[in-house]
């Protein structure tokens, strides 16, 4: 089958350098040098994280078109009646962020109490702006502190939140193909577990850890070749557990 469908295309959009005026010694040549340099690095940015991302993009279809893995785990979500939606697989910039990919986008829905008019709408107004502004940095861009304040607002009754089906890949950070494969086969791992359980990860640790320990030990990150190439090996029995414990708490 042809799975073309599943890719998110990204637009980079950037505007061209302004012609500027012979260059002075005055102050307001000097900020208009300054704001051209900028838009010179933005633009050269752009151009790097366009060439990333079609690299990425390249990596996924023959993922879902040549590895089996991929091709099976996909096959094996739609049995389950759990049809990815479009868009399901994406490249990202992942900024800074040292990661391969994630899975699933939490998403935050204030809970609406009845209409009054007391403080209390000021204060549902304020919680609304803030979801708002968190659900406008991407899932890959979110730090410990965002899922907290997540979690607190869930927590007080005010919130409800619900992992979407997503998997992304970190552009920028793909190795190369084989990288980029088994990161999706890890994604796809926690996508099957979402899809024939109960599972709450955001609000169960026993969820969590149980997913990321079956996306280790089947994904093929923790094969001997690869750690006996990154030198991660300190002892044969037993190693597998520990490169699964290990991989599980980044």
């Amino acid at each position: 089958a042809d799975h073309h469908w599943y890719l998110h295309r990204h637009c980079w959009c950037y505007t061209s350098s302004s012609q500027m005026s012979t260059p002075s010694s005055s102050p307001a040549n000097g900020a208009a040098a300054a704001a051209e340099g900028e838009q010179k690095a933005a633009e050269e940015r752009a151009r790097e994280m366009e060439t990333y991302r079609q690299k990425c993009d390249g990596y996924i279809k023959s993922g879902l078109k040549r590895n089996v893995t991929v091709q099976f785990l996909i096959d094996r979500l739609m049995k389950m009646g759990c049809d990815p939606p479009n868009g399901f697989i994406k490249c990202m910039d992942c900024g800074d962020k040292m990661a391969g990919g994630g899975f699933g986008v939490v998403e935050e829905t204030v809970i609406e109490a009845k209409p009054t008019k007391t403080a209390a709408d000021d204060r549902s107004s304020a919680l609304s702006d803030a979801v708002a502004e968190r659900a406008k940095t991407a899932q890959c861009h979110r730090t410990d502190e965002d899922l907290k304040k997540q979690l607190d607002a869930a927590d007080s009754g005010n919130v409800r939140l619900r992992l979407l089906p997503e998997i992304f890949l970190c552009q920028q950070h793909m190795r190369n193909e084989t990288h980029a494969h088994e990161a999706m086969v890890h994604e796809l791992i926690h996508a099957i577990d979402l899809c024939r359980t109960k599972m709450d990860p955001l609000n169960n640790c026993m969820h969590m850890a149980c997913t990321e320990i079956r996306a280790e030990n089947l994904s093929g990150e923790c094969d001997w070749p690869r750690e006996l190439a990154k030198g991660t090996i300190s002892k044969f029995a037993g190693h597998g557990a520990e490169c699964a414990k290990r991989r599980a708490t980044l």
